[in-house]
C-alpha cells in the first residue's frame, strides 16, 4: 500500500518497513529553477516568512521529496548573537562577515534571542509549512551545531588553533552555541517542525581531530539531542569514519553523510557496538547533481540504495544552479528500484 511522505519518513527513521525509501534533502534544497516556477526568489525568500515557506515547499510540490526544510542559509544563530553578515545577493546565501566575540570574552546570552534578526520570519515559515503541507510531508527545521555556532561567533581559524592548543578556553562558546541551537530548535518544534536537522559543518574531521570532536563537539550535541522532543538528524561534512560511532552515541535519530564516508565500514562498527542508527545519503551534490546528468544521478542513486541507506538524500547542500531533472531523477530511481 502506498504511504504518505510522512508515514514513509517516520517508518524509515524507526527502522520499520516502508513502501519505498524516502527521498529528502537534509541540507538546503532551493534552486533557481524552483524559484522561477514558484515566483519566490533569493534574497527576498530569506527575509519574508511567506516567500521562505513558498520556496521550501518546492521540495515536495516540484521535486517530489518526502520532506521540506527551512532555512536555506546557515547564519540565523550567528546573526542573533550580533555577527555581521555579507549579503549573498540574488544568487548566493548570506555568510558571516564579522564576528562579535574574541576568545576570552564572556558571551551575554541575549534574552530576546528568538526575536532577533530573521528568526521570527523563519518560525513564521515553519508555521505556514505546517498549516499547508503538514498532513502530507515532513517539516524539517534546520539549526547549526554547537561547535559550528562557536566558530561563527568567534572566528573559525582562531578557534581551530585554540582547539588544538587550549581546548578548555572554548567550552564557554560551545555551551552558548548549544544553548542557542537548542532554544531555536524548541521554538521550531513548537511552530510545527517534525524533525530537527543539525548541520555541524565545523565539527568535520577535515577541520578538527577525533579527540577534539569528542571533547568539544560530541558532548554538547548529545546534550542538545536529549533536550529536544523531536527526532534529530545530524549532518557533518567530510569523512566521518573515525567518529561515526561517537555521532551515533549522541542519541540522534539518524546521521546524514557525504559520499566520502565508508558506509559498509560504518555499519560494521555499528553492528559491533549494537547501534541501529540509520544513515542518510549520499548523492554527490556537486559532481552528480550540479555537474552531472540524469544518467549519472540515476547510477549514483542506485549505488546509494545498494549501500543500505535508510533514506536517500543529496550528500550536502544542493547547489542552487542544479537542474530540476537531476533532482527528480533521485525520486524516479528510488521508485523504480523499490
Amino acid at each position: 500500500m502506498e504511504m504518505t511522505s510522512r508515514e514513509r519518513f517516520m517508518a524509515a527513521l524507526k527502522g520499520e518497513e516502508a513502501d519505498r525509501l524516502p527521498v529528502i534533502s537534509v541540507c538546503q534544497h532551493a534552486t533557481y529553477e524552483q524559484m522561477e516556477k514558484l515566483g519566490s526568489y533569493w534574497p527576498d525568500a530569506l527575509y519574508d516568512g511567506k516567500l521562505m515557506a513558498k520556496l521550501a515547499g518546492g521540495a515536495y510540490s516540484i521535486l517530489g521529496f518526502d520532506a521540506v526544510r527551512v532555512p536555506f542559509c546557515q547564519t540565523h544563530e550567528a546573526e542573533a548573537f550580533g555577527a555581521g553578515l555579507k549579503d549573498g545577493g540574488k544568487q548566493g546565501l548570506p555568510s558571516v562577515k564579522t564576528h562579535p566575540y574574541k576568545i576570552g570574552d564572556t558571551v551575554d546570552f541575549p534574552e530576546d534571542f528568538l526575536e532577533r534578526g530573521r528568526i521570527p520570519k523563519l518560525l513564521e515559515a515553519i508555521r505556514i509549512l505546517k498549516d499547508t503541507l503538514g498532513d502530507k510531508v515532513i517539516i524539517m527545521g534546520g539549526i547549526i551545531g554547537p561547535f559550528s555556532i562557536a566558530g561563527q561567533i568567534l572566528e573559525v581559524t582562531t578557534m581551530l588553533m585554540e582547539a588544538y592548543k587550549r581546548p578548555e578556553n572554548l567550552i564557554h562558546y560551545v555551551e552558548m552555541g548549544e544553548k542557542a541551537g537548542t532554544m531555536l530548535a524548541k521554538a521550531m518544534i513548537e511552530a510545527g517542525a517534525d524533525v530537527i536537522a543539525v548541520e555541524d559543518m565545523m565539527a568535520s574531521l577535515d577541520m578538527i581531530s577525533p579527540d577534539i570532536y569528542r571533547k568539544l563537539a560530541q558532548p554538547y550535541s548529545k546534550k542538545q539531542v536529549e533536550a529536544l522532543d523531536a527526532p534529530v538528524i545530524i549532518h557533518i561534512c567530510g569523512k566521518l569514519d573515525r567518529i561515526v560511532v561517537d555521532i551515533a552515541n549522541t542519541g540522534c535519530a539518524a546521521i546524514s553523510v557525504e559520499p566520502v564516508v565508508n558506509v559498509p565500514g560504518a555499519f560494521e562498527k555499528f553492528k559491533a557496538e549494537g547501534i541501529t542508527t540509520p544513515l542518510i545519503g549520499a548523492v554527490d551534490p556537486v559532481n552528480s547533481l550540479f555537474q552531472g546528468d540524469v544518467a549519472k544521478v540515476r547510477e549514483e542513486t542506485a549505488q546509494c540504495i545498494a549501500k543500505g541507506f535508510a533514506m536517500i538524500s543529496p550528500g550536502c547542500a544542493v547547489p542552487p544552479a542544479t537542474k530540476t531533472e537531476n533532482l527528480t531523477a533521485i525520486v524516479d530511481t528510488v521508485k523504480e528500484e523499490n
